[in-house]
């Protein structure tokens, strides 16, 4: 990074640093499960503002644990978000980035220009890029643009064979034929998504196990309603979608910014990872996974982590608070989880039943935290356990990034593919010697076999 883009970092983060007020407490990472210690909220005329700057990856790779290897499968993209897995085995690729939210404060002005130093320099694509392994060997040969002229797309789903497509104001299908490299026609129009403003722009996307319904993630218009209770009309809230008419309801509400969703297998249950709300504090309030119930009330803006109370948000909604659900599982307060993916027992023992998470990594805590991949591990169909590194080395130790995880998706051939919208990288996390899968379901170590 240039030394006069340095300096105007430096006094900002000063301003920052003199605004947001002293504080005692301690910017603690262990805020994980089912029951994470919520400090008292701390407010400022600033919050916390420490944003992890760029590194050049050179040669160096990311952590992957004992027994898998990692490797970039595309460089040089275009911002990419999320992937699919479509099942001849290629891989769709959503570039883009969106939001055209204006600031309403001061302090957002110093926010968006911390936060922006942290970012790529490259322009987001708006296209789907097609990755294609002819051979089977785990490097992928063929890349094409399948579709561009897209509107910053980020959720991706395949149903009854079609690919669909969450760009940030409309939900769009592509009909789709096996082995297909470039789109055939154009986008047709399912139905349109909230977009006005778009402070939060990415549009989460899955579908139901019977592609009959699309589940859509619509994040909030502010953090905490600084614009006003009509700004947030259809929004902070997922949508259930008829893949067929595009007719849609609110499915549950009060969850911040959905962004990412997933059905779990066998159960055919929806979760989401969830970002939270900001300025309260460095330990608050913790982005979490959770089990997304139809009907249900999450708490944003009035409440967080169940009943807590956020008396920020007016007018206060004491009946909202009241019915307001606890989410499932903390991933730490300011991870921004942007990616999940359920695991399967291809990924070996260690890593059979669970989900992966993709934290994109904090602006706005010190220490630092996410800018990794981490494992959550299920007992039950419940999240049971310590979130477990997965892929780090994505923050160096002197405090940068090299990359900064969003989507990931499991490869059912045996692999976790990540998109990293900083290193403008695709990877691929495979294990050295793939574990067999016996006809019970139940993975084999390389050993017994």
């Amino acid at each position: 990074m240039e030394v006069t883009m340095i300096r105007p970092f430096l006094l900002l983060v000063a301003c920052a640093a003199i605004l947001s007020g002293c504080s005692d407490e301690a910017a603690s990472p262990l805020q994980f499960g089912a029951d994470p210690n919520l400090p008292a909220p701390r407010r400022g005329l600033l919050p916390d503002m420490t944003i992890a700057l760029p590194a050049d990856r050179g040669e160096e790779l990311p952590t992957v644990p004992q027994g898998f290897k990692i490797q970039p499968i595309a460089t040089g993209l275009a911002i990419p978000r999320q992937t699919l897995v479509l099942p001849n085995g290629d891989i769709l690729v959503a570039e883009g980035s969106g939001g055209s939210a204006p600031a309403l404060r001061p302090k957002d002005l110093i926010a968006n220009r911390i936060k922006s130093m942290g970012k790529t320099n490259a322009k987001g694509g708006n296209r789907l890029t097609l990755l294609r392994d002819t051979d089977g060997d785990g490097t992928y040969e063929t890349r094409s643009i399948f579709a561009d002229n897209l509107n910053a797309p980020y959720g991706l789903a395949f149903v009854n064979g079609a690919i669909y497509v969450a760009n940030q104001d409309a939900v769009v299908r592509f009909d789709y034929r096996d082995g297909e490299t470039q789109a055939s026609g154009p986008p047709v129009k399912v139905t349109d998504l909230p977009s006005a403003i778009n402070h939060h722009w990415t549009k989460a996307m899955t579908a139901s196990a019977d592609g009959r319904f699309l589940y859509v993630g619509i994040g909030s218009n502010s953090n905490i309603t600084e614009r006003g209770m009509d700004a947030e009309n259809d929004r902070a809230m997922v949508w259930q979608i008829d893949a067929q008419s595009g007719a849609h309801k609110p499915y549950a509400t009060g969850l911040r910014n959905p962004t990412a969703l997933a059905i779990q297998p066998g159960t055919g249950q929806l979760w989401a990872v969830v970002n939270e709300r900001d300025e309260i504090g460095p330990n608050l309030v913790p982005d979490y996974l959770t089990s997304v119930r139809e009907g249900a009330f999450y708490g944003w803006p009035y409440s967080y982590w169940g009943q807590n109370v956020d008396p920020r948000a007016q007018p206060q909604n004491p009946e909202k608070v009241a019915s307001a659900i606890r989410p499932d599982y903390s991933l730490g307060s300011h991870v921004a989880a942007l990616g999940l993916a359920f695991s399967a027992p291809v990924m070996g023992a260690d890593f059979a039943d669970g989900v992966f998470v993709g934290e994109h990594g904090s602006w706005n805590r010190n220490p630092a935290v996410g800018y990794k991949v981490v494992f959550v591990p299920f007992r039950d169909g419940r999240p049971a356990g310590d979130p477990i590194d997965f892929a780090t080395g994505f923050l160096t130790e002197d405090g940068k990034a090299r990359g900064r995880p969003v989507g990931v998706t499991l490869d059912p051939r045996g692999a976790l593919i990540v998109a990293d919208d900083l290193a403008n990288t695709v990877w691929r996390i495979s294990a050295s010697q793939p574990a067999s899968v016996s006809a019970t379901g139940q993975s084999e170590p390389p050993e017994t076999r």
